[in-house]
């Protein structure tokens, strides 16, 4: 499928935060309750269309464990958009977000527009984590803010498109250089050029809610 555009995310947030079935919901539009933890980094794509342009998302889903986040580093390399996750019914996930932000800041591109994600807001009864402190943690980082739930569907959709928006924005603003892949953005030329990448843009199976 041609593109005009191909961007990189990455999903980063402590285990256990809901990273792969915010991703499994976005490309296969399905909630899995139960699988396995998520071991290094897997992989989903899905093409959406932002002001009538082609645009193929490429989206890494990282382990959240600390033992894998070595590996994690390495994928903010080239990565044109972040999604954030803390789950909002556990506090510690909350509380451990300036430490992923840290590493984003310090391992990615300075332009990668990060979206903070409190996830799971279907299980507000649980909530130990106010809406009030997500948008004030995004607002004082300058993150993106949505409260989302990977089991019903709520603001999935729009939190990766939003954040592809902004990157738009930014290309259209002169901020990124598209010609510097450094940016984990990738002009697409036709067709061709688009399936030679060797996947298409529907999307790939995703790991578990629990990485």
């Amino acid at each position: 499928m041609s593109y005009s555009y191909l961007f990189k995310y990455i999903i980063i947030g402590d285990t256990g935060v809901g990273k792969s079935c915010l991703l499994l919901q976005f490309t296969d539009k399905r909630f899995q309750p139960v699988h396995d933890l998520t071991i290094g980094v897997e992989f989903g794509a899905r093409m959406i269309t932002i002001e009538n342009k082609p645009i193929k998302l490429q989206i890494w889903d990282t382990a959240g464990q600390e033992s894998f986040r070595s590996i994690t580093r390495s994928y903010y390399r080239g990565a044109a958009g972040a999604l954030l996750v803390y789950d909002i019914t556990r506090r510690e996930t909350f509380n451990h977000l300036a430490s992923w932000l840290e590493d984003a800041r310090q391992h990615a591109n300075a332009n990668m527009t990060v979206m903070l994600i409190g996830n799971k807001c279907d299980l507000s009864h649980r909530r130990a984590v106010s809406t009030e402190e997500g948008e004030q943690f995004a607002k004082e980082h300058g993150l993106i803010f949505m409260e989302a739930s990977a089991k019903t569907a709520q603001n999935v959709e729009e939190a990766f498109i939003s954040t592809a928006s902004k990157i738009y924005k930014k290309i259209q603003d002169g901020v990124i250089d598209v010609a510097n892949e450094s940016y984990g953005i990738k002009l697409g030329h036709d067709a061709f050029a688009a399936s030679s990448g060797g996947r298409d843009g529907t999307a790939s199976q995703a790991g578990g809610c629990c990485s």
